[in-house]
């Protein structure tokens, strides 16, 4: 009982805009049935010119399973989401250590607003390791190594795109390419470009059957953000 304390004590100190809005809605929903309604989302615009407007029915859905998800990670005793500060661009997956029932994690503490999409993503994999991925990743309940990844990431991207779109979140440059990439219908070659070693076996099939994309991203990576894609950079 002790951790669960401890977590619901701090839930408004440990979070950066998105997450306490959210938690607004929470404290709403014990009040009045339902989830409570968000914004109408704005378009969001990067330095390129790239922009995404985001569909108000799917951002009120990403918003209900957020709520869901952080009022979990605040409040349930048997597992812990634990942060560790970086100064470094932090990518969802980077160093994520799962032990025992607690998983750790790196927030870069110069953007706070992502410390939420961090959780979440290190929530769900912790999940998995627990014997909780039907409960929280109904669409993918059985889904093992790429997909089971491509899955979480595909949420986090979601749970971003809200945070940007309804909430007002300040850019991050590794979750806007994920969620810029997921928007474009690149997140099958984001993710195999950034991490090729960890799925060799799935990214030889999908270049297999998916020719020419893997340039076809990169030059629209370039475009959008006037880089190389992450997995591309040199130093």
């Amino acid at each position: 009982m002790m951790k669960s304390a401890k977590k619901k004590s701090s839930m408004f100190l440990r979070y950066g805009r998105l997450p306490i809005l959210v938690a607004i809605g929470i404290s709403a929903t014990a009040c009045a049935s339902g989830i409570p309604d968000i914004p109408e989302p704005r378009t969001i615009i990067i330095h390129s010119g790239a922009r995404i407007l985001a569909d108000h029915d799917r951002m009120r859905e990403v918003n209900a399973w957020v709520i869901d998800q952080q009022e979990n990670i605040v409040q349930d005793p048997s597992f812990l989401v634990s942060t560790e500060p970086s100064t470094d661009p932090v990518y969802p997956w980077d160093n994520v250590r799962i032990e025992g029932d607690t998983v750790r994690i790196l927030v870069d503490t110069r953007s706070p607003d992502t410390r939420l999409v961090q959780e979440i993503y290190a929530h769900l994999q912790l999940m998995v390791v627990m014997g909780r991925q039907a409960e929280w990743l109904p669409e993918a309940p059985e889904a093992t190594g790429y997909d089971l990844e491509r899955a979480i990431l595909s949420r986090a991207a979601d749970a971003w795109l809200l945070g940007r779109t309804v909430f007002d979140t300040a850019p991050y440059g590794p979750l806007d390419e994920l969620t810029y990439s997921k928007e474009a219908g690149f997140l099958d070659a984001f993710i195999f470009t950034a991490r090729p070693e960890e799925f060799a076996g799935d990214r030889s099939d999908w270049a297999r059957q998916s020719p020419g994309e893997a340039d076809e991203y990169r030059n629209w990576f370039q475009e959008t953000f006037n880089r190389e894609p992450p997995g591309l950079r040199g130093g």
